[in-house]
């Protein structure tokens, strides 16, 4: 019966919260008006979320949560020192990262953790035949960094999702 009311029970939260910190004020009417919101949202967007694939090993997923956080630290250093220096330095590169999960949403979720990292944006996922296009703004050894990006996020994540 929840399950009906409240599809996804995490998003109604956040719709929720998020009602409550925009408000200007908390009173009994935004708050009801949050709530019939937070139900709203999932129950009219339904048909357009994916069923994600079952974690399968969480405490790994904190530890690739860990790697990920340390990666964007360390490669917000890296491009602030490529930047402020010599451009002609950077050998910017279109990559194609062939892909060994066949999941659309762990796929869709590699592509934005290479995207939030910076240096690297996922240009196209191609479910096709499988392969991740990346721009990388310094990739003197294209194959390499897609070895990198198998070894250090794709291989995880399939491990976690069990994909």
């Amino acid at each position: 019966m929840i399950g009906r009311i409240l599809p996804r029970p995490l998003l109604s939260l956040t719709v929720l919260l998020l009602w409550v910190v925009i408000s200007s004020s908390v009173t009994p009417g935004l708050l009801l008006l949050g709530s019939v919101l937070a139900v709203a949202v999932p129950l009219l967007t339904r048909s357009f979320w994916p069923n994600p694939p079952r974690l399968v090993r969480p405490w790994q997923a904190l530890r690739f949560l860990g790697i990920f956080a340390a990666d964007i630290v360390t490669a917000n250093w890296r491009v602030a020192r490529q930047v402020i220096g010599p451009l002609q330095r950077l050998s910017p590169a279109f990559i194609e990262v062939p892909l060994d999960l066949r999941d659309p949403f762990v796929a869709t979720l590699l592509a934005s953790v290479v995207s939030l990292t910076p240096g690297t944006v996922a240009i196209d996922l191609d479910q096709q035949r499988w392969i991740l296009l990346v721009h990388a703004l310094d990739a003197p050894d294209p194959q390499a960094l897609a070895r990198a990006i198998k070894k250090r996020y794709e291989r995880p994540l399939r491990e976690i999702f069990a994909c």
